[in-house]
């Protein structure tokens, strides 16, 4: 799947804040668990989202009329409510599961370094499911997907995508039409980083 050449609405992207699963260092990809409140932001988290909200409302990048969507987890839940506040958005957040985590398979509640052994195959196979994971590519094409339907949905408007770093590092290959094999190549997204994604241009 691959996305038009031009595209009608600006898309921005947020990671969620720093959550009690990564205080934890556990994996938590699973739609159940991470629906969970106990492993939603931490405190750290939320001043992280609510500072990076304000700034891109001062610099004019989002404002009350961005348009959120948002994975169904509940650090990015909380991390769109932030953002919601911040911004004075008055419509409301929009859930889809397509921007929920990478479900990691056998690594589920295990020790978050455990991430590593998926990344070491994604580099040579995107479409591996070894240890029971979601593809990276059955990730990209989910959240692309969700772009499409947007597409056809608006017209001229920003929207916010809160997300998972892995998904969100795999939806930048989509916008730069790369295999979803280099997604670990690209500029570290950052706990509650809001970034602009332009197609073809790199970050």
């Amino acid at each position: 799947m691959k996305l038009l050449k031009e595209l009608k609405n600006r898309y921005f992207i947020i990671r969620h804040g720093e959550s009690k699963a990564n205080i934890a260092e556990i994996i938590l990809s699973h739609s159940e668990h991470g629906t969970y409140e106990d492993f939603t932001l931490t405190q750290k988290g939320e001043e992280q989202v609510r500072d990076s909200a304000k700034k891109a409302k001062m610099e004019g990048f989002l404002d009350s009329k961005t348009i959120i969507y948002s994975s169904p987890f509940s650090r990015c839940k909380r991390t769109a409510e932030i953002a919601k506040e911040v911004l004075d958005v008055k419509d409301k957040i929009h859930f889809d599961g397509r921007l929920r985590e990478r479900y990691f398979g056998d690594f589920e509640r295990t020790h978050s370094g455990n991430y590593q052994k998926v990344w070491d195959i994604d580099v040579n196979n995107p479409d591996h499911k070894n240890f029971n994971v979601e593809s990276a590519s059955e990730v990209r094409d989910r959240v692309l997907s969700l772009v499409d339907n947007l597409e056809e949905k608006y017209n001229s408007k920003k929207i916010l995508l809160v997300s998972h770093g892995d998904v969100l590092q795999i939806l930048q290959t989509g916008f730069l039409n790369k295999s979803p094999k280099e997604h670990r190549s690209l500029s570290h997204l950052h706990v509650a980083e809001i970034r602009e994604l332009k197609y073809g241009k790199r970050n």
